[in-house]
């Protein structure tokens, strides 16, 4: 399947996790993914890795907060490849504290990363789509974005607002054949996850296996964590519309925790 025969795809975050899984089967349907993170080193061995395997792939230096950083990262994709189809905003940290002593600085960082490093990302690729007339927007939301946790307050603010902002580009964009839409995991287990567990363990005063069991996987209809592949299955469903016709829309992908 060729899917993305010769399409260019921004994916942030994507030396690693999801964004990695995503990169790759982007390539394995004949995309060029742009593996966009933190850690260039990192991202270059995604990137080899990918090329050896599927053909192509590039790698750039992304700071996702840094508005410099993403316009030369968005410059040099622009200068290889001259246009840009996807951009997957997919970079992302999470930081779990009680809302009453939440510190402000990991309050602003967090929110940062989610909604900063969404709003440059997209603002830096949108000259050239809507240039194109062409574009693919998909944002990495989470379950966080229709529904609430405790310990999470910025996580599931930032996460409620990428939604917001994907309307907004959905009603901007159609002119111009962009769509942005909103992708809604439930628990994946990468290590983004990995570390939230000792940490929500001691917040909680409750052992590892009840926050995998009580807390992250209660909610699902099988108590089963949602793969890295299922979530890249719904990115590139997105990714490879058609049409506006599914624009500004989200998917939940979460084995039936929080049903709409």
């Amino acid at each position: 399947m060729s899917r993305f025969k010769g399409r260019i795809a921004i994916v942030t975050g994507a030396a690693s996790g999801i964004g990695k899984e995503i990169a790759i089967r982007l390539a394995a349907e004949g995309g060029s993914p742009v593996i966009a993170d933190l850690d260039l080193d990192a991202a270059r061995k995604t990137a080899e890795g990918i090329k050896a395997e599927h053909g192509d792939a590039f790698a750039v230096a992304m700071n996702v907060t840094d508005e410099a950083q993403v316009e030369k990262g968005v410059a040099d994709v622009i200068a290889k490849y001259g246009k840009i189809d996807i951009l997957v905003s997919n970079a992302g940290i999470q930081i779990v504290k009680p809302l009453v002593d939440f510190p402000f600085a990991d309050w602003k960082k967090l929110l940062s990363i989610h909604l900063d490093g969404a709003f440059l990302t997209t603002r830096a690729c949108l000259k050239h789509m809507y240039a194109a007339k062409y574009g693919r927007v998909v944002y990495m939301g989470s379950v966080h974005s229709k529904e609430a946790s405790k310990l999470k307050a910025p996580y599931v603010t930032a996460k409620h607002g990428l939604i917001g902002l994907a309307k907004v580009l959905a009603k901007e964009g159609a002119e111009y054949n962009v769509t942005a839409n909103v992708v809604c995991p439930g628990f994946v287990r990468t290590p983004l996850v990995d570390r939230q567990i000792p940490e929500q363990a001691k917040e909680l005063g409750i052992t590892e296996e009840q926050v995998i069991k009580e807390v992250m996987l209660k909610e699902t209809v099988d108590g089963k964590f949602t793969t890295t592949d299922d979530v890249a299955d719904a990115v590139l469903f997105f990714a490879a519309a058609n049409s506006n016709v599914m624009t500004g829309q989200s998917m939940v992908v979460s084995h039936g925790w929080f049903m709409q």
